[in-house]
């Protein structure tokens, strides 16, 4: 008997669920997913967030948050919560500096657990912070989780643009609908002088947007404080709510809000 593609289903309690995905490791994907939760939250939303990097997680880091999640009346693990978010992860369940040395079946047997053994409580939208890649994590996600839609980060450099439009074409592959992109760390604006400086370039980002036909939802500056703030383990929405960058972060999650009409 032939074996067809898992059964897509949705996440028990959860309205809408947004992946948010770079394809490629350092540009601030995690840091943006946090924000936009937050963010979320602000707007009056029951929001969370779901760590989906099995061997780097950085969920607890951002929202402050440690321990490991009690067990419902279910057998269901129970999210932990910081400034109005229900978060999930995997560095919830490992020490802090414990290496994840697993195999491919031992990783996905993780997933499966942060995917449909989490009791949410109900949420307006849960944001999933997929780790950098095309992989096993992402095909499982988008074949076993009915996904609202995707966002794609990244900086406006080339090497950075070239994983960022794999990420959108695998999204498409897998019929995810792609709500847009994010131009991450996009001007430098000296605190000293007011200088604005392109230091990853100007417009790529916006360039491959209009080249595929893909919404871009927002610029987001290269700010100091946007990384100091998310060391601290109190993200830039939260930190200081009425800044620029944190208007940055509502401005794109009001135009998701917008396209999904939530």
């Amino acid at each position: 008997m032939q074996r067809g593609l898992p059964q897509q289903r949705r996440i028990p309690n959860v309205d809408k669920i947004i992946a948010v995905s770079s394809a490629k490791g350092g540009v601030g994907k995690s840091t943006i997913a946090a924000n936009l939760a937050l963010s979320f939250a602000r707007q009056g939303l029951r929001s969370g967030i779901l760590d989906t990097d099995i061997f780097g997680p950085s969920i607890p880091l951002l929202f402050n948050l440690s321990g490991e999640p009690r067990l419902s009346a279910k057998n269901q693990l129970l999210p932990l919560s910081n400034y109005g978010v229900k978060t999930m992860s995997m560095g919830y369940l490992v020490g802090e500096d414990a290496p994840v040395v697993w195999r491919g079946l031992m990783v996905m047997k993780a997933l499966q657990q942060l995917l449909h053994e989490v009791e949410w409580g109900g949420l307006d939208v849960l944001v999933l912070d997929l780790p950098p890649g095309t992989g096993d994590t992402q095909l499982t996600i988008s074949q076993q989780v009915k996904l609202d839609g995707a966002v794609v980060i990244s900086t406006p450099q080339d090497i950075a643009l070239r994983d960022a439009v794999k990420g959108v074409n695998m999204f498409q592959k897998v019929t995810v609908p792609v709500l847009g992109m994010i131009q991450n760390m996009s001007v430098f604006v000296c605190p000293h002088c007011s200088q604005r400086t392109h230091i990853f370039g100007s417009d790529g980002v916006t360039k491959k947007c209009q080249e595929h036909q893909i919404t871009l939802l927002g610029d987001i500056p290269l700010n100091a404080k946007i990384c100091d703030d998310a060391d601290r383990g109190m993200p830039t929405v939260v930190a200081d709510p009425d800044s620029e960058r944190a208007k940055a972060f509502h401005s794109v999650a009001n135009g998701i809000r917008d396209t999904l009409e939530f």
